[in-house]
């Protein structure tokens, strides 16, 4: 059993699921509380798993670029009020450079696994054939890369320029889908798209997380018969297949 968590910028979601991606509770979502500490995040994986059936492993989705369980950058839990708030030195600091998957696991004393958001969400939806690329429509956006089911690199996509000064996690982020409402958003994410494409080749491209269910109906249809829209429940089912994982 599995204790998969989708740790997000605006709320934390976690069910426990069987080796088939079987839920076997309904999922939990909380609010991401902020300012926060490593410790206060820990705290809340503690209250969420004390309300669902006991796992014999941990999987954490986890904002930003992560590297063998060390958070190398995380773009929203430095900030004092959460997303697009200001950063917070001491957080900045509590955050960088540290093996969080470790203390995850000697808090729960269960193995535990920790990767990007994006790849987990990934692991959940890929086919394994052909090179794949997942993005992920929420708070930001997140990236994770497939090349025949085996996961690539990590690139912090989130943070590359689109517009003069502005990063991809500005111009297509929740903030910018409520300035805009979900019919200007969505032409956004068609041009994403479209820019994008001749950057990765993919065979085949996922759009998930919270926001992609906001597409509008005409976006969708033009958007290429390459994409495929996926639920945002596969932040947590993906938590199962992540660690059968290889990479590149």
């Amino acid at each position: 059993m599995t204790l998969s968590i989708d740790c997000g910028g605006l709320s934390i979601k976690a069910s426990v699921l069987d080796e088939d991606g079987t839920m076997h509770a309904p999922a939990i979502a909380v609010p991401t509380p902020y300012p926060l500490t490593p410790l206060d995040l820990i705290n809340v994986f503690k209250d969420i798993a004390s309300k669902l059936p006991k796992a014999d492993r941990i999987t954490v989705g986890f904002p930003g670029m992560v590297r063998h369980g060390v958070v190398v950058n995380t773009p929203h839990y430095v900030n004092v009020k959460g997303p697009r708030t200001k950063v917070d030195p001491e957080l900045f600091y509590a955050w960088k450079g540290l093996d969080f998957r470790s203390q995850v696991e000697e808090t729960f004393k269960l193995p535990t696994l920790m990767l990007n958001d994006a790849e987990v969400h990934g692991a959940g939806v890929v086919a394994g054939s052909g090179f794949e690329v997942v993005l992920t429509l929420g708070t930001g956006l997140g990236c994770a890369v497939f090349d025949g089911g085996k996961l690539a690199p990590h690139i912090e996509l989130s943070h590359a320029p689109i517009r003069r000064s502005t990063i991809y996690d500005e111009w297509i982020g929740e903030h910018e889908r409520r300035r805009l409402g979900d019919s200007f958003w969505s032409r956004r994410i068609r041009a994403m798209v479209t820019d994008l494409r001749p950057v990765f080749h993919w065979d085949r491209l996922y759009l998930g997380g919270g926001n992609a269910r906001r597409i509008t109906p005409y976006v969708l249809e033009l958007i290429g018969d390459d994409v495929v829209i996926v639920p945002n429940a596969a932040g947590i089912v993906g938590g199962v297949r992540a660690w059968n994982l290889t990479r590149v």
